[in-house]
Protein backbone atom coordinates (compact mmCIF):
# COMPACT_ATOMS: atom_id res chain seq x y z
CA UNK A 1 0.00 0.00 0.00
CA UNK A 2 1.47 3.41 -0.80
CA UNK A 3 1.59 6.52 1.32
CA UNK A 4 1.52 9.81 0.49
CA UNK A 5 4.08 10.92 2.57
CA UNK A 6 3.14 14.77 2.40
CA UNK A 7 -0.40 13.73 3.93
CA UNK A 8 1.49 12.83 6.75
CA UNK A 9 2.16 14.72 9.82
CA UNK A 10 5.47 15.46 11.29
CA UNK A 11 5.35 12.86 14.74
CA UNK A 12 3.87 10.35 11.94
CA UNK A 13 6.67 11.02 9.61
CA UNK A 14 9.37 11.05 12.54
CA UNK A 15 7.66 7.66 13.33
CA UNK A 16 8.22 6.66 10.24
CA UNK A 17 11.65 7.74 9.28
CA UNK A 18 13.09 5.55 13.09
CA UNK A 19 11.01 2.58 11.61
CA UNK A 20 13.12 2.65 8.61
CA UNK A 21 16.35 3.88 10.07
CA UNK A 22 15.86 0.30 12.45
CA UNK A 23 15.03 -1.76 9.41
CA UNK A 24 18.52 -0.19 7.28
CA UNK A 25 20.82 -1.11 10.89
CA UNK A 26 18.98 -4.53 10.42
CA UNK A 27 19.67 -5.11 7.33
CA UNK A 28 23.31 -3.59 7.51
CA UNK A 29 24.14 -6.01 10.09
CA UNK A 30 22.73 -8.56 8.61
CA UNK A 31 24.43 -8.16 5.36
CA UNK A 32 27.93 -8.19 7.59
CA UNK A 33 27.14 -11.20 9.54
CA UNK A 34 26.74 -12.92 6.39
CA UNK A 35 29.76 -11.77 5.47
CA UNK A 36 31.63 -12.62 8.36
CA UNK A 37 30.70 -16.16 7.45
CA UNK A 38 31.76 -16.05 3.88
CA UNK A 39 35.31 -14.90 4.83
CA UNK A 40 35.07 -17.52 7.26
CA UNK A 41 34.06 -20.25 4.27
CA UNK A 42 36.54 -18.56 2.00
CA UNK A 43 39.45 -19.07 4.65
CA UNK A 44 38.73 -22.62 4.92
CA UNK A 45 38.82 -23.71 1.24
CA UNK A 46 41.77 -21.96 0.96
CA UNK A 47 43.85 -23.87 4.37
CA UNK A 48 42.41 -26.45 2.34
CA UNK A 49 45.61 -26.28 -0.02
CA UNK A 50 48.02 -26.88 2.54
CA UNK A 51 46.75 -30.71 2.65
CA UNK A 52 49.71 -32.41 0.89
CA UNK A 53 52.02 -34.86 1.43
CA UNK A 54 55.60 -32.85 1.39
CA UNK A 55 54.25 -31.07 4.58
CA UNK A 56 53.44 -34.21 6.36
CA UNK A 57 55.14 -34.12 10.01
CA UNK A 58 55.31 -30.42 9.51
CA UNK A 59 54.11 -27.62 12.52
CA UNK A 60 50.20 -27.53 11.39
CA UNK A 61 49.05 -24.11 11.10
CA UNK A 62 45.51 -23.69 12.21
CA UNK A 63 42.66 -20.74 11.27
CA UNK A 64 43.55 -17.57 13.76
CA UNK A 65 47.40 -17.68 13.79
CA UNK A 66 47.44 -20.91 15.87
CA UNK A 67 50.14 -24.03 15.51
CA UNK A 68 49.83 -27.46 16.32
CA UNK A 69 52.42 -29.98 16.46
CA UNK A 70 51.23 -33.20 14.28
CA UNK A 71 51.69 -35.51 11.46
CA UNK A 72 49.38 -35.46 9.15
CA UNK A 73 48.65 -39.16 8.75
CA UNK A 74 45.64 -38.55 5.79
CA UNK A 75 46.10 -35.44 3.48
CA UNK A 76 43.08 -36.85 1.37
CA UNK A 77 40.56 -36.41 4.02
CA UNK A 78 38.90 -33.92 6.16
CA UNK A 79 36.10 -33.95 8.67
CA UNK A 80 33.77 -30.86 7.90
CA UNK A 81 31.22 -29.41 10.31
CA UNK A 82 28.11 -29.51 8.42
CA UNK A 83 26.53 -27.54 11.72
CA UNK A 84 24.54 -28.15 14.75
CA UNK A 85 27.66 -30.27 15.73
CA UNK A 86 27.45 -32.98 12.57
CA UNK A 87 30.97 -33.28 10.86
CA UNK A 88 31.19 -35.34 8.06
CA UNK A 89 34.76 -36.99 6.29
CA UNK A 90 34.84 -36.10 2.99
CA UNK A 91 37.50 -36.42 0.66
CA UNK A 92 39.75 -32.32 -0.24
CA UNK A 93 38.09 -32.01 -3.70
CA UNK A 94 34.50 -32.21 -2.44
CA UNK A 95 35.30 -30.14 0.24
CA UNK A 96 36.62 -27.74 -1.67
CA UNK A 97 33.03 -27.71 -3.88
CA UNK A 98 31.00 -27.52 -0.42
CA UNK A 99 33.10 -24.71 0.61
CA UNK A 100 32.11 -23.76 -2.76
CA UNK A 101 28.41 -24.14 -2.81
CA UNK A 102 28.49 -22.01 0.61
CA UNK A 103 30.27 -19.21 -0.17
CA UNK A 104 27.87 -19.00 -3.25
CA UNK A 105 25.12 -19.31 -1.38
CA UNK A 106 25.93 -16.65 0.84
CA UNK A 107 26.31 -14.48 -2.22
CA UNK A 108 23.55 -14.56 -3.00
CA UNK A 109 21.65 -14.26 0.25
CA UNK A 110 23.98 -10.99 0.29
CA UNK A 111 22.84 -9.76 -3.34
CA UNK A 112 19.27 -10.76 -2.05
CA UNK A 113 19.32 -8.19 0.71
CA UNK A 114 21.50 -5.13 -0.53
CA UNK A 115 18.25 -3.86 -3.03
CA UNK A 116 15.84 -4.14 0.20
CA UNK A 117 18.62 -1.82 2.05
CA UNK A 118 18.79 0.49 -0.85
CA UNK A 119 15.54 0.84 -1.13
CA UNK A 120 14.95 1.52 2.58
CA UNK A 121 17.77 3.88 2.61
CA UNK A 122 15.68 5.83 -0.39
CA UNK A 123 12.61 5.72 1.60
CA UNK A 124 14.45 6.94 4.64
CA UNK A 125 16.11 9.96 2.69
CA UNK A 126 11.97 10.50 1.27
CA UNK A 127 10.91 10.71 4.52
CA UNK A 128 13.77 12.99 5.44
CA UNK A 129 13.20 15.68 2.51
CA UNK A 130 9.62 16.02 3.65
CA UNK A 131 9.74 16.24 7.01
CA UNK A 132 12.36 18.94 6.17
CA UNK A 133 9.67 20.67 3.94
CA UNK A 134 7.14 20.71 6.51
CA UNK A 135 9.39 21.94 8.86
CA UNK A 136 10.12 25.06 6.76
CA UNK A 137 6.41 25.58 5.46
CA UNK A 138 5.74 25.39 9.49
CA UNK A 139 8.51 28.03 10.70
CA UNK A 140 7.56 30.03 7.81
CA UNK A 141 4.05 30.55 8.78
CA UNK A 142 5.40 30.59 12.41
CA UNK A 143 7.35 33.99 11.00
CA UNK A 144 4.34 35.16 9.30
CA UNK A 145 1.80 34.53 12.18
CA UNK A 146 4.41 36.78 14.35
CA UNK A 147 4.58 39.56 11.98
CA UNK A 148 1.08 39.65 11.35
CA UNK A 149 0.61 40.24 15.44
CA UNK A 150 2.75 43.02 16.04
CA UNK A 151 1.05 45.25 13.19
Amino acid sequence: MAVNLTELSLPQLEGLKTQLEQETEFLTSSIGQLKVVQTKYVEAKDSLSVLNKSNAGELLKLPWFMYVPGTLNDVEHVLVDVGTGYYVEKNVNDTKEFFKRKIDFLTKQIEKIQPALQEKYGMKQAVIEVMNIKIQQLQSQQASQSGTTKA
